[in-house]
């Protein structure tokens, strides 16, 4: 992508973004895109479940120490961040948070040190969201060979910043969901959905024999005689309106493949 100029349409640029989400491309698209659009040199994404705890979900950019502070934020720096209280105090809101650009003088000795001396960090931008329990906290970083952030790149930052939080949120969800198939399996079977009606046994053969178990090897992993597994089957697909394995994996499919919502 070439750099963009004052008048351009900043929001324009990050559609290349929304096709790039749960791909393993998405990284470098992020990247391309936030220094097509302000010059951004790295970018790093944590998220929050609460106070005491917090993890790097993605580093991409310039700053080759950058998993080295990924990982430093997220045993015990994240509680020195000065952005804390904006991004707790505004939970409850629901909404993207634009950041407070804080002086470095801010940081505790030790935080302005990792973060910005020994990286060669010299400025900083930052937006967050809430979804549901969990904050997608986005970090824009440019780095001594770039200087700091100038007034119209701040201005685009602003104004693209709604846009990549979400869309970095949506990616961190998927990207979630695809390297745990084993919880997005056994997700299917959560209260409410549509193998919530079978019983937690007929559930226990369900969820095996779409793992790929064979009979003998359910009744083996679940103690139980090789007829009970037979009857349990028998039941569950009763319940479900099918009569085999194949009918089973196709009701999987289309659950695990149906678009999540982001509320």
């Amino acid at each position: 992508m070439e750099a963009m100029t004052p008048g351009s349409d900043a929001t324009g640029a990050v559609s290349a973004m929304v096709l790039a989400i749960g791909q393993q491309s998405f990284p470098e698209v992020l990247i391309e895109t936030l220094r097509a659009v302000a010059g951004v040199g790295h970018c790093m994404v944590f998220t929050f479940e609460n106070q005491h705890s917090a993890r790097c979900l993605l580093s991409t950019g310039d700053i080759a120490i950058g998993p080295d502070l990924g990982a430093a934020y997220s045993q015990h720096f994240h509680t020195a961040d000065p952005n804390r209280e904006a991004i707790f105090g505004q939970r409850a809101q629901a909404r993207h948070i634009l950041l407070p650009n804080f002086a470095r003088r801010m940081y505790p000795r030790g935080y302005r040190k990792l973060f910005f001396e020994d990286s060669e960090i010299v400025d900083k931008a930052a937006t967050a969201i809430w979804v549901g329990d969990h904050c997608t906290y986005v970090n824009f970083y440019r780095t001594a060979v770039q200087g700091g952030f100038a007034p119209d790149e701040r201005q685009r930052i602003a104004a693209v910043a709604p846009l990549v939080a979400a869309i970095v949120a949506r990616h961190c969800q998927a990207h979630a969901a695809a390297a745990d198939p084993a919880d997005k399996l056994a997700s299917l079977f959560a209260a409410g959905g549509p193998l919530s009606v079978l019983t937690p046994r007929e559930k226990d053969v369900c969820r095996r024999i779409l793992s790929g178990f064979s009979s003998e090897a359910i009744a083996a992993d679940l103690g139980i005689a090789l007829n009970s597994v037979f009857t349990y089957r028998k039941r569950a697909y009763e319940k479900l309106g099918i009569a085999s394995q194949n009918e089973l994996f196709a009701i999987a499919l289309r659950l695990m493949t149906a678009p999540k919502p982001l509320n």
